[in-house]
């Protein structure tokens, strides 16, 4: 109003104006006078809240199973959404999927950015290594929806994605198009932040956490086999949690673990791990896997890397210490069909170089304990899994 009286003014330089007042009784006095002023205040109180139920959110994501090694989701990225299946990973921080004329992307849907109103091109270059795999291409912005079309999605508005022209073979086997990074932004290649730390910061999520809940399939492929719930605790499928652990690096989802042991063999040296979803198996020092290995019967084939267990073996559970809770896994988490009546242990030896980690806290620590990943207080919290 006063803009327009302004211009009003401004028109009439010339001349002398007068302008007539008329006053008026306010709304806020028209409702007092008729009573009705603290209805109206509670009618605006459950309106504000209303609107903020729908801003903020806990969203659940189901992720299906392939044997008990892989763990994958759908997400849309693009206006109309173009579906894709992704491999869900707290060991990295980077979106990518293949992008339309990937010459090594056979078999794997493809993103068309001229097919989506909201694509806005970056076009700087990235390239990431993987522990197995790699991949390389450009970046591109776009709405990236966690969870299938037609579903309850979390839409997450201007997220910087990999858009891949190129994968490496181990890549192209996989089940998965591309990979979902759910890391700190800090472990993200090109500083990019990754799309769960961008609806937090946009506001859309209840909790800076989530949570993951998995589930032991056996021999199946393409199964529902768990959850990840964004924004909340999963107290459907997980128990009540045990505790907090902080973290000692909040790159990775990584904290320290003082003892580990299976049977009459412990090691108290103390070392930090990460819990990560985008591992099969749990890894660590091969002179602590080898005497673990030796505790249950199973014996390492170097042509693998793997140890191999006898299928109808009971072995005791491997036992870990977190922040002074014992926490244990059972066989029935660690022993893994890998086909011709053979079983795999599922522990593996990992070296990190002197760098990072000692160990990996893969699929059969997560099975057997739901995980809440905690962006924002960087902590991870953990939960028995209901039939684990």
């Amino acid at each position: 109003m006063k803009l327009l009286v302004l211009l009003a003014l401004v028109g009439v330089a010339f001349g002398i104006v007068e302008i007539g007042i008329t006053k008026v009784a306010s709304p806020r006095t028209k409702l007092m006078q008729a009573g009705l002023w603290p209805t109206y205040l509670k009618y605006k109180e459950a309106l504000r809240l209303q609107n903020k139920a729908a801003v903020l959110a806990s969203v659940s994501q189901p992720v299906n199973d392939y044997e008990d090694f892989e763990y994958v989701g759908n997400i849309t990225i693009g206006t109309p959404g173009q579906p894709f299946v992704v491999i869900l990973d707290t060991g990295s921080a980077n979106l990518w999927v293949p992008n339309k004329g990937c010459r090594t992307c056979t078999g794997k849907k493809s993103f068309d950015q001229t097919a989506s109103s909201t694509y806005v091109k970056n076009g700087q270059t990235w390239s990431i290594q993987y522990g197995t795999g790699a991949a390389k291409g450009t970046l591109g912005q776009d709405t990236v929806r966690f969870g299938a079309t037609g579903t309850n999605q979390l839409v997450v508005p201007t997220t910087v994605f990999g858009q891949a022209t190129s994968i490496d073979q181990d890549l192209q086997q996989d089940v998965a198009d591309g990979i979902l990074g759910l890391a700190f932004q800090s472990l993200a290649v090109d500083n990019v932040v990754p799309p769960l730390v961008n609806a937090i910061n946009q506001g859309l999520l209840d909790n800076p956490y989530f949570t993951v809940f998995l589930q032991e399939k056996g021999a199946l492929d393409n199964v529902r086999g768990g959850t990840f719930t964004y924004g909340g605790l999963d107290t459907k499928n997980c128990g009540a949690l045990i505790a907090w652990q902080p973290l000692s690096s909040a790159t990775y989802f990584q904290f320290r673990v003082t003892q580990v042991g299976v049977g009459s063999y412990s090691s108290s040296t103390g070392w930090d791990v990460i819990s990560d979803t985008g591992t099969s198996f749990i890894g660590g020092p091969q002179a602590i896997t080898d005497a673990l290995a030796q505790q249950v019967g199973a014996t390492y084939n170097a042509n693998y890397g793997a140890y191999f267990i006898d299928c109808n073996a009971n072995p005791p559970p491997f036992t870990l210490v977190i922040g002074g809770k014992t926490y244990s896994i059972t066989e029935k988490q660690l022993k893994v069909d890998a086909g011709n009546g053979q079983c795999y242990w599922a522990v593996f030896p990992f070296d990190f170089g002197g760098f990072g980690p000692s160990w990996i806290l893969g699929d059969p620590f997560i099975r057997q304990y739901c995980n809440t990943y905690d962006l924002g207080n960087k902590r991870i919290g953990f939960a028995p899994a209901n039939g684990a």
